[in-house]
């Protein structure tokens, strides 16, 4: 039997206040596109911040590739885009130098970059569609293709698995059908992909299986379901962000 890339069991995350998650248990195997959905505050970007150790479980377990989670430091192997944050991060930089520290989990911090790191680069760079933007200062850009950029940071690592917090949420569409054309050269390569989304978009015909929470639990694991209300009119754009910016310092695992 395949190990999977991911498995929590029987999970539970608390902050001061009732439990945010309450005995979930997932399990993602290599290859997968599993998109995690729910209503706002459901506790979907919690389970996927619990996976990266980036919130701690108060019960229950989380796996990586084999090993708990408390030993696992092979960060190299995953990519984590998170939710709206500014890819300038305040810092002045070009589109190529904010991409290019996708590398420095595998190369490290002391080598400098070769001839692998730049092609990593400029690949990555062309496939969310940015590889005309590459020498321009970040912050030049929208903020569709300053999520673009994360994207091609986290894809610059060349990680198997992709972890991301509503990549599409508040972007403009063009940058929606750039994400989905980057995430399908991903999976078509090998990769696994765990995202979050309120609604999926041109994302959709890449999910290979949906899981719903609601209220703090996985109510729904399986085939996508079909939306309802306004998200079904077929003219709806999700355009509204969902929460705050992230934290600078979740920017990287």
């Amino acid at each position: 039997m395949t190990t999977p890339v991911i498995q929590v069991a029987h999970a539970a995350v608390g902050y001061d206040g009732p439990p945010v998650l309450r005995d979930v248990s997932l399990d993602v195997t290599a290859g997968e596109v599993v998109a995690v959905l729910g209503a706002n505050g459901s506790g979907k970007s919690t389970l996927i911040r619990a996976v990266l150790g980036l919130v701690p479980i108060g019960a229950g377990s989380v796996t990586l590739f084999g090993t708990p989670l408390r030993r696992f430091r092979q960060w190299h192997r995953i990519g984590y885009v998170p939710q709206r944050l500014g890819a300038g991060g305040g810092v002045p930089a070009t589109v190529r130098e904010v991409v290019a520290s996708g590398r420095l989990a595998r190369r490290g911090v002391l080598r400098p970059p070769g001839r692998a790191d730049r092609e990593a680069v400029a690949a990555a760079l062309g496939a969310v569609g940015l590889a005309d933007r590459a020498g321009d200062p970040v912050a030049t850009l929208s903020g569709g293709q300053q999520q673009r950029a994360l994207i091609a940071r986290a894809l610059a690592g060349q990680p198997e698995l992709l972890v991301l917090d509503e990549p599409t949420a508040g972007v403009d569409a063009g940058s929606q059908e750039a994400f989905a054309g980057a995430l399908r050269g991903f999976v078509n390569d090998g990769g696994t992909v765990l995202l979050v989304a309120h609604e999926l978009g041109p994302l959709r015909p890449l999910i290979s299986r949906a899981v719903v929470v609601h209220q703090g639990g996985i109510v729904h694991d399986g085939a996508v379901p079909e939306p309802a209300g306004h998200h079904a009119d077929p003219d709806h754009e999700h355009v509204h962000p969902h929460c705050d910016e992230e934290p600078a310092g979740l920017w990287s695992i």
